[in-house]
């Protein structure tokens, strides 16, 4: 597979980066937020891993800044506590 042809992921609200490099998580997190709200998909999950945190932080701040994104926050201890994150998305206007 071509290093440059982009990967299908399916738009299913649960977002998994350990397969991706750190340059290309932005704009896939970005490009999966956009997918799931056109969908309806609102409640999303980004699984970022446990790991140094690096990622985590990365995730967040794209988070924080995000306009369409009304609250994050760790997910529950049971559902990969501090290895994943939850997110609500606002409704599409």
């Amino acid at each position: 597979m071509d290093e440059n042809e982009p990967v299908q992921l399916p738009i299913d609200g649960v977002l998994d980066l350990h397969t991706f490099r750190p340059r290309e998580i932005k704009d896939l997190v970005l490009d999966y937020l956009a997918a799931c709200q056109e969908r309806g998909i609102l409640q999303v999950r980004i699984i970022h891993g446990k790991g140094s945190g690096n990622l985590r932080r990365t995730v967040h701040s794209i988070l924080g800044k995000h306009p369409e994104v009304i609250s994050y926050s760790l997910d529950h201890p049971q559902f990969g506590g501090w290895g994943a994150t939850i997110l609500t998305l606002r409704k599409k206007a």
